[in-house]
C-alpha cells in the first residue's frame, strides 16, 4: 500500500490527472507485489464499465445537453421572475430558483453554471449587483444540480454502491430543495443589507397562467423521470432513454431551437465527457482491486467498529474527509475512490447506503465550488474572466447552506430516508 500511496501523491504533485495517477500507481503496486496476475488487469478494467445500468450515465448527460441547446434557460428564468422577482434582490432569487429547476432537469452543475450564469450575471451587474456576488450565487446555486434528481453523480454512486437509483433519487430530493430554500433566505438577507433592487413584475393572472402553461413541459420533466423509476414503470437506463427522447421532442417541436447540427454537437460533447468518465471508472477498478487484495475495507471497518464511534460521529468524520478531498479531486473520481473504502464500514455501523450516498454527493457538490479543482469555479472563471479566488469568496455565504444541510442530514438521516421508505418501502 505504501507504493500505491506514495506513487499516487507524487503523480498528483506532478500534475498528472487523477484518473491516470490512480491507474499508474496501481500498476506500480501490481508490478512490485503481484506480477503474476498482471495479465488479468485488462479484464478488471473492462469489468468496471461492462454494466447495463451504466448506459444511463451518458444518456442523462445527453439529455442535459439537449435541454440546454433547446433554449429552456430563458423560459425558466422568466417563469421564476413572475413569482419571486418582485422581492428585494429579485434577480438573485431568480438565479437560485432557476438553478433549483434547471438542476433537476440537467443533473449537471457545470451546465447550470454556464447556461444560467451567461444570462443572469451580466443582467445582475447592470442592475447594481456586484460581479463577485453575482458569480458567487450562480456557482453556489448550481450545486443543486448534483443533488436534486435526476443527478449524474448520484447515478454513478448507485452503480459503484450497487444501490437503487430510485431510492437515491428520492433521497436527494428533500436535501436539494432545502439547500435551495436556505440559499433563497441568504440572498434575501444579503440583498436587504446591501440594498439590492426589486424587479418590476406586474403581470395579470392570465399572463402568469399562460407562462406557466408554456413552461409546463419543462417543469414536468424531473417528476416524470424520477416517477417512472420509483414506480417501476421503467429501469433507470430505460428512463434515461425516455429523457433523451423527451428532450429532443421539446427542442425540435416546442422551442424549435434545437437543430440537427446542434443535436450532433450535443452527441459529440456527450461522447467526450462520457469517455472521460469511463476512463476514470476503468482505471479506478485497478485501485479497487488493490483495496480488495489488501483487505483495506475490512480492516477499516474493524478499526472503526472498535472505536465505537456510532453512526453520527462516523458520518461527521466522513463528511470532513469528503469536504477536504473535494478541494483537489473531481466529483467522479472522488465517488469511485471513497465509496469502496468507507461504504462497507458505514453499512456495518448501521448507516443506510442511501444516506451515505447523499451526504457524499452533498459534500462533493461543495468541492465543485472550492479551489483549486472546482469545476463550477473554473467554468465561471473561463466565461466571465474572473479569478476563481474572487468567485469563491462571493460563493462562501451560499455554500454555507450546503454544509449546514449536509450536517443536518447527518444528525437527522430521516430527511434523506423518509421519501424512499414511503414510496419504495
Amino acid at each position: 500500500m505504501w507504493i500505491l500511496l506514495i506513487s499516487l501523491v507524487i503523480l498528483l504533485v506532478l500534475g498528472v490527472p487523477i484518473a491516470y495517477a490512480v491507474g499508474i500507481s496501481s500498476l506500480f503496486y501490481f508490478a512490485t507485489y503481484h506480477p503474476e496476475i498482471m495479465q488479468i488487469l485488462p479484464q478488471r478494467m473492462f469489468a468496471g464499465f461492462n454494466s447495463y445500468t451504466l448506459i444511463a450515465l451518458p444518456l442523462f448527460i445527453l439529455m442535459g445537453f439537449l435541454m440546454n441547446e433547446a433554449g429552456i434557460t430563458k423560459r425558466l428564468i422568466n417563469f421564476c421572475m413572475m413569482f419571486i422577482g418582485r422581492f428585494r434582490g429579485g434577480l438573485g432569487l431568480v438565479n437560485v430558483g432557476a438553478s433549483m429547476i434547471f438542476g433537476g432537469i440537467s443533473g449537471s452543475s457545470t451546465s447550470d453554471t454556464a447556461s444560467i450564469g451567461s444570462i443572469l450575471i451580466p443582467e445582475m451587474e447592470n442592475r447594481g449587483y456586484s460581479r463577485q456576488f453575482s458569480a458567487g450565487i450562480t456557482v453556489a446555486s448550481s450545486t443543486m444540480g448534483m443533488i436534486i434528481p435526476p443527478s449524474i453523480p448520484v447515478v454513478l454512486y448507485a452503480i459503484v454502491a450497487q444501490e437503487s437509483v430510485g431510492r437515491l433519487f428520492l433521497g436527494g430530493l428533500f436535501p436539494g430543495l432545502m439547500i435551495g430554500l436556505v440559499q433563497l433566505g441568504m440572498v434575501s438577507f444579503l440583498s436587504h443589507r446591501l440594498g439590492h433592487p426589486k424587479e418590476e413584475v406586474r403581470q395579470p393572472f392570465g399572463a402568469i397562467a399562460k407562462e406557466t402553461l408554456l413552461s409546463s413541459y419543462v417543469l414536468l420533466m424531473p417528476p416524470l423521470i424520477v416517477g417512472i423509476v420509483v414506480f417501476g414503470v421503467a429501469t433507470p437506463t430505460e428512463s434515461s432513454a425516455i429523457a433523451v427522447l423527451y428532450a429532443a421532442i421539446i427542442g425540435f417541436a416546442f422551442t424549435r431551437k434545437l437543430t440537427m447540427p446542434g443535436f450532433w454537437k450535443c452527441v459529440k460533447n456527450t461522447v467526450v465527457i462520457s469517455s472521460k468518465i469511463m476512463i476514470i471508472i476503468a482505471l479506478s477498478q485497478l485501485y479497487i482491486y488493490v483495496l480488495a487484495l489488501e483487505r483495506i475495507p475490512e480492516a477499516l471497518t474493524a478499526f472503526l467498529v472498535n472505536l465505537d464511534l456510532g453512526p453520527t460521529m462516523f458520518m461527521l468524520i466522513f463528511a470532513s474527509i469528503v469536504l477536504l478531498m473535494g478541494t483537489f479531486i473531481d466529483v467522479s473520481p472522488a465517488i469511485l475512490l471513497l465509496t469502496p473504502i468507507f461504504l462497507p464500514a458505514a453499512v456495518d455501523i448501521g448507516i443506510s447506503p442511501v444516506s451515505f450516498g447523499i451526504v457524499l454527493v452533498c459534500g462533493l457538490a461543495v468541492g465543485a465550488c472550492t479551489p483549486p479543482v472546482g469545476n463550477c469555479l473554473n467554468v465561471c472563471s473561463a466565461i466571465f474572466r474572473m479569478s476563481i479566488g474572487k468567485i469563491f469568496i462571493g460563493a462562501i455565504p451560499f455554500l454555507a447552506a450546503n454544509v449546514s444541510i449536509m450536517i443536518l442530514c447527518i444528525f437527522f438521516p430521516e430527511i434523506v430516508l423518509w421519501l424512499p421508505r414511503f414510496f419504495m418501502g
